[in-house]
């Protein structure tokens, strides 16, 4: 193991090829998230967002030495009688998340609990282990879940898989979510690894001014934020770019396209 996650800490930030990979680093605590954990997410979205050769972000978590694999144990209870924190600032995570400029994958490596579900649902696609569990305990506590992550749930699990999350605070099964469409794919811990990165190259070979202007655009159009001038004008940038010319061109010739982005 990297020497970076030896002693449990902050989630952390590792960028590489286009690639930045955000481990939860808690495993004695099933990577729960602490106010300070957040804030460091806050501040490593900022910079993955500033950083122009980010592409993919990758988010995982370091379930070394735990009896089952937890990817995380949802928010820390304690945080919710910290002033100026609870579910109002939680809710500022997943909605970042879900925003970040470059395609976001979870590397769901674990079994996950309460708010880290909806982190999980705020990447743009998701890995699962098989034999993970998922469990949305929100109203087994007496809390009613911030309106975003309801939003979310019901888009990313339709109504009737929403309501038995929150209704009932039952568990789901790793297939019964896969059933659902939620994972890009369902895999044993030893094709974990090979799954994930089949995926991220995938995503790097594809043309980053395109890719970057739809996933806008597909954003939008969930949120229900429809401007069809702005779609427009995204898919005429696309059209007049270097990146289509060559895209045509390989496609004529044959070959793998090099695109530059622009």
């Amino acid at each position: 193991m990297s020497s970076e996650f030896a002693q449990a800490s902050a989630p952390v930030l590792q960028i590489e090829g286009g690639v930045a990979t955000l481990t939860l680093n808690r495993p004695a605590q099933r990577n729960r998230l602490e106010n300070g954990d957040l804030k460091a997410l806050l501040t490593h979205f900022e910079r993955i967002d500033r950083d122009p050769e980010v592409r993919v972000v990758v988010l995982t978590a370091n379930t070394a030495g735990q009896p089952k694999p937890v990817f995380c144990a949802g928010y820390d209870i304690g945080g919710f009688d910290e002033p100026g924190h609870g579910a109002i600032f939680f809710e500022e995570i997943p909605d970042a998340l879900a925003q970040l400029r470059p395609v976001t994958i979870c590397a769901l490596n674990g079994s996950v609990y309460g708010g880290a579900t909806d982190v999980v649902l705020a990447c743009d696609l998701r890995v699962g282990l098989q034999g993970i569990e998922w469990r949305m305990p929100a109203t087994a506590l007496g809390l009613h879940y911030y309106p975003s992550g309801l939003q979310r749930y019901v888009s990313r699990f339709g109504l009737a898989a929403t309501k038995r999350a929150f209704l009932t605070a039952r568990p789901f099964t790793a297939s019964q979510l896969d059933a659902m469409g939620l994972f890009e794919a369902l895999v044993s811990p030893g094709a974990f690894a090979a799954t994930l990165q089949s995926l991220v190259q995938d995503i790097l070979a594809l043309a980053p001014l395109a890719l970057q202007e739809t996933k806008k655009s597909l954003c939008e159009i969930e949120a229900g934020q429809v401007d069809m001038a702005r779609l427009r004008e995204r898919e005429q940038l696309a059209s007049r770019s270097a990146d289509f010319a060559e895209g045509r061109a390989a496609f004529a010739q044959r070959r793998k396209p090099v695109f530059v982005g622009r």
